[in-house]
């Protein structure tokens, strides 16, 4: 993200986290982009957006419980911050504009 935009990964990596909630974790968050847009995805990718969107305080951390699946390792679970939330609601407003300018494409 430059300046007050999000880049169109950080937007399907803010997105999923929004409706994931509380399974809103590296693994899931990359299952979750291949099968809902058949989109391959590297998890360190993901990680990497995540740290980055967590450094600018659009998504925030904790740490779940651990798991016998995970070998007693914990999962670091994300959720939207409320700057977040605003940030993606900016960019949907931004991009229905756009498309509305398109009469064939028009959303309303």
């Amino acid at each position: 993200m430059k300046g007050n935009y999000l880049g169109e990964f950080e937007e399907l990596v803010m997105l999923t986290c929004a409706y994931l909630k509380d399974e809103s974790y590296g693994i899931n968050i990359v299952e979750e982009i291949k099968s809902k847009l058949d989109r391959s995805v590297r998890l360190s990718a993901v990680h990497m957006t995540l740290y980055r969107l967590e450094d600018k305080k659009l998504v925030e951390s904790h740490m779940g419980g651990s798991t016998t699946q995970r070998g007693g390792r914990r999962k670091r679970i994300f959720r939207l911050t409320s700057a977040g939330m605003e940030m993606l609601k900016a960019t949907q407003r931004g991009r229905i504009s756009l498309w509305n300018q398109v009469p064939e494409l028009k959303l309303n």
